[in-house]
């Protein structure tokens, strides 16, 4: 082989060994890179998206998130200041702003989650522990204002204890200072900025729920006979003022009755007495009549004399 042709393969060779090496690399948008060289980072990260050039062989590339990652925490139970257990499950974003700094520190997510596993549970603790259950619960007082509504309107529902104190932190107010002393544990060493952290879920420990079901189960029996007496009361009285009012229906109605009657005998004893004066002998044999209709039928046997008063007008009939 003569010097020509080993001068047109050895550039040819090196061409090969340097695409098998793989000199070329694309960083994708929404990523950011380092190279190591043995495993050392050298250089600054690689933020800009496109085509990028290695050395061969010796250098590798890592591969990172730009964009904004999501953080999940365990829920955990954590006692109040006025000793009230309760579970928090929160939840958090942050993001990578220094590649290098978090290489270095966490080397990859799995890392930088039990980081924030730990500062933020942490500042949780921290924030919950220092106030009273009702201030982690709720962020305004507008239940209290809604129960002092219900009171003045003597709407009586059941009413939790912590429902009618007055909130000076709130919900919103303790997540920011978790926010705050997450973010100050947290520092630039690592190179994630955490960006928020939220409380999904705030619930009771099976026994507070428990006691606060049975309250709850207790107020509604207490407040379910409550409206029974107050029915009852009300049944009295409507009954009591019926039974009074057809009384005095009643006695009005006699009294009408009795005035009628009156009139009406008044009326039929002024009839007889004119009649009476106008011929006394026919007035006396219409009255005896009347007297036989209503005092003999042909069920009743009477025995008297023929010369008594009350036959006179049947023994006395003319032809």
């Amino acid at each position: 082989m003569n010097n020509k042709n080993l001068s047109l393969i050895i550039p040819v060779v090196i061409i090969i060994l340097i695409l098998i090496g793989n000199p070329f690399y694309i960083v994708e948008e929404g990523k950011q890179a380092i190279i190591t060289q043995f495993g050392q980072p050298i250089g600054d990260p690689i933020t800009s998206a496109g085509l990028h050039l290695k050395a061969p062989f010796i250098q590798k590339i890592t591969f990172f998130e730009k964009r904004i990652l999501e953080w999940d925490g365990f829920p955990s139970e954590i006692p109040t200041k006025d000793k009230r257990y309760i579970w928090i499950d929160t939840t958090a974003r942050w993001q990578i702003v220094d590649a290098l700094k978090f290489f270095k520190s966490v080397a990859n997510e799995r890392g930088a989650h039990a980081i924030l596993d730990g500062i933020i549970d942490a500042a949780v603790r921290d924030a919950v522990t220092a106030q009273d259950s009702f201030e982690v619960v709720r962020s305004t007082n507008r239940l209290r204002e809604l129960i002092e509504k219900q009171k003045a309107e003597q709407e009586d529902e059941f009413i939790d204890e912590g429902a009618l104190a007055t909130i000076k932190m709130g919900r919103e107010k303790i997540r920011e200072e978790i926010v705050k002393k997450a973010k100050s544990d947290l520092g630039p060493r690592y190179g994630i900025e955490l960006i928020d952290v939220r409380i999904k879920r705030v619930n009771y420990i099976e026994k507070v729920r428990q006691n606060v079901y049975e309250r709850m189960i207790a107020e509604r029996k207490r407040a379910a006979e409550q409206y029974r007496s107050e029915g009852r009361g009300i049944r009295a009285e409507v009954e009591g003022k019926t039974e009074k009012e057809l009384k005095e229906i009643l006695s009005k109605a006699y009294k009408h009755s009795q005035e009628i009657k009156g009139n009406a005998d008044a009326e039929a004893t002024k009839i007889y007495a004119d009649a009476y004066s106008r011929d006394s002998k026919f007035f006396s044999f219409l009255k005896t009549l009347e007297t036989y209709s209503t005092t003999v039928d042909k069920n009743t046997t009477i025995i008297l004399t023929t010369e008594g008063e009350y036959f006179k007008y049947l023994t006395n009939i003319s032809p």
